[in-house]
């Protein structure tokens, strides 16, 4: 028997890319793409219910349509998907307890995965060189989207001692880079200048945002439980990142940092919240070992082809030329030094 999927989350763009995959495999059945606004992108055979998973009426359409597996792709990485952080943090926490609820009430329901992410590592500078997924953060993330993360899951954990007899899968995938994916940080590697914190450079992972795709896939059709950190071959520094996007960048000192990203905020040229903030001053590392040996997926991608394909699509112009981009570091260090200057 084909299954029937029920995916969140389609309303924007990789929620509604995958419910589209989804209508093209041949193991899926029906699939029905769950949103509070209708998508403004084609979900192919995927069939749409306006419906808000923060509202037991979820649990309507899990049950009338006799799903046996539940997507969970509805966690907002940022307060700008959301309305603002107070309907963000309803949406991830709340909405997944109620979407949690739906799932444990539904006798069909026999496959639960959640697209999660590795901002439940947090960002600091006592972590380790690697997380595998037993290790837990040195210090838990306080706030924004990280936060919910770590909420999210617990709460999933919950659900899977409930629920024994459902196979339920959390994916922790790096940041999705790619020629169409926009997120916070491929925003921030747009921006023609990139500020850094004085005396560090980040470790990125990335992967590729149809690897992403094809690890949801492979763990909707296929009885894969565990907690998997999904994630492209290797590491890049911030700097290596920034001289492949071609972008100059200008050192702040760490205890101005916030204050930039609230003017970057301001005018719309990136969504610095602390949490980002935190993760380009230290970044952080996975060990995708489980990924490969338990999950069974081996990613197209590497780290470093990931992020040139996002290069390749959104930094138009391509990569300076090394003398060039120390010229124009040259002339922002003088500016900056002047107006400090000025201003005293």
């Amino acid at each position: 028997m084909r299954k029937a999927v029920v995916v969140t989350g389609v309303a924007r763009y990789l929620g509604a890319c995958f419910a589209r995959m989804l209508g093209d495999d041949p193991a899926v059945g029906r699939v029905i793409g769950i949103d509070v606004v209708p998508p403004q992108h084609d979900l192919g055979r995927c069939e749409f219910e306006r419906a808000d998973i923060r509202n037991p009426v979820v649990a309507d359409v899990i049950t009338k349509a006799r799903v046996d597996t539940v997507v969970h792709m509805n966690v907002l990485a940022t307060p700008v998907d959301a309305g603002g952080r107070a309907p963000q943090k309803e949406i991830n926490v709340i909405g997944t307890m109620q979407l949690l609820a739906a799932c444990q009430k539904a006798p069909t329901v026999r496959r639960l995965v959640v697209k999660s992410s590795t901002t439940v590592y947090g960002a600091s500078p006592r972590d380790p060189a690697i997380f595998t997924e037993e290790i837990a953060p040195k210090a838990l993330p306080r706030s924004g989207f990280a936060k919910d993360s770590v909420e999210v899951e617990g709460y999933v954990r919950g659900f899977s001692r409930r629920r024994p007899d459902v196979y339920v899968t959390t994916l922790r995938f790096a940041n999705f880079v790619g020629p169409t994916v926009r997120t916070p940080l491929t925003e921030y590697f747009t921006m023609p200048v990139l500020p850094v914190v004085i005396g560090h450079d980040a470790r990125l992972q990335f992967v590729h945002e149809d690897d992403g795709l094809a690890a949801l896939r492979l763990a909707t059709v296929e009885d894969r439980p565990g907690t998997y950190n999904v994630a492209g071959d290797g590491i890049m520094l911030l700097s290596q990142a920034a001289r492949r996007a071609g972008r100059p960048n200008i050192p702040v000192p760490g205890l101005v940092s916030s204050t930039v990203g609230a003017v970057l905020r301001r005018a719309k040229l990136a969504d610095f919240s602390p949490e980002q903030i935190q993760f380009l001053t230290y970044g952080r590392g996975v060990d995708t070992t489980r990924m490969r040996e338990q999950l069974g997926f081996e990613p197209k991608y590497t780290t470093a082809q990931a992020f040139d394909s996002f290069v390749d699509a959104r930094c138009r112009g391509g990569i300076l030329d090394p003398d060039r981009l120390r010229s124009v570091e040259r002339t922002l260090v003088g500016l900056l030094r002047g107006s400090a200057g000025g201003g005293g």
